[in-house]
């Protein structure tokens, strides 16, 4: 299997205000929210990063985005580094998550548009790509709608719609179904699976069994920041149910009985 993204000992450390110290019940000046995470990810391949949130998920994919740089290791993506060439790495991955939020003031047509000529994309491949997408998740008939006129599921799919504008082999989901109804859901997760079957490698993070289940090959489970296992869906369900697994695995690393 061809290797498309490696970590190895990525590591975090965030300071805490004295706001967040209480929130977290601590007196620690610093949390630790990545500790030597490794994983590898392949060729045609779902990847699953599983935990509660806190866990440390959302931390790892935005470093694998190069959105914050790591204290420590490394990642490797199509064969740039995360640290080394970061806008190497940017040129040939789509980064989706919540929390990243579109300029309202403009529509679907202009961010698509700008976001193509960002990436050098042709026009002619720029204009084909922006119909069958728009068609695809059914953004066409908003196209000229400010995206703050926009639903919440619609503002979804234009964000999932304008991070493949350069038609990019690995796709970094942040909880990709996290807020939206349930027909939108539906049609993300149908549009990872064919992007799987396109021989695309997908790693998305979630905290929810069934996405798992539904379209993950392998799962990496982080607890407290660290890999607790990282294994094929086949083999963590081999004997029990993902959610009972986990349960065991968290009850374990935790030192807690659930």
């Amino acid at each position: 299997m061809e290797e498309m993204l490696k970590a190895q000992e990525l590591s975090k450390t965030f300071k805490l205000s004295k706001k967040q110290q209480k929130l977290e019940k601590t007196t620690a000046k610093t949390k630790t929210a990545v500790d030597r995470l490794s994983f590898c990810a392949y060729r045609g391949e779902v990847f699953g990063l599983l935990g509660p949130n806190g866990a440390g998920k959302t931390t790892t994919l935005r470093m694998l985005a190069t959105l914050i740089r790591p204290d420590a290791g490394d990642a490797v993506i199509e064969g740039s580094s995360i640290i080394t060439d970061p806008n190497g790495v940017r040129s040939k991955i789509a980064f989706l998550t919540s929390e990243l939020k579109l300029e309202e003031f403009f529509t679907p047509d202009y961010l698509f548009d700008f976001f193509s000529e960002l990436h050098g994309v042709a026009p002619a491949e720029r204009d084909e790509r922006k119909r069958r997408l728009f068609d695809r998740f059914g953004v066409s008939d908003f196209a000229g709608v400010k995206v703050a006129n926009l639903s919440t599921g619609m503002k979804q799919k234009v964000s999932l719609v304008i991070s493949m504008v350069h038609d990019p082999q690995t796709i970094i989901f942040d909880e990709p179904t996290n807020g939206l109804d349930v027909i939108t859901a539906r049609v993300v997760t149908d549009f990872l699976q064919e992007l799987k079957a396109e021989g695309r490698t997908i790693i998305v993070s979630t905290h929810i069994f069934s996405l798992i289940e539904k379209i993950c090959d392998r799962v990496g489970i982080i607890v407290s920041g660290k890999m607790a296992v990282c294994d094929t869906l086949e083999n963590l369900t081999a004997e029990k149910s993902l959610e009972d697994k986990f349960f065991d695995i968290y009850a374990e690393m935790e030192g807690k009985v659930l």
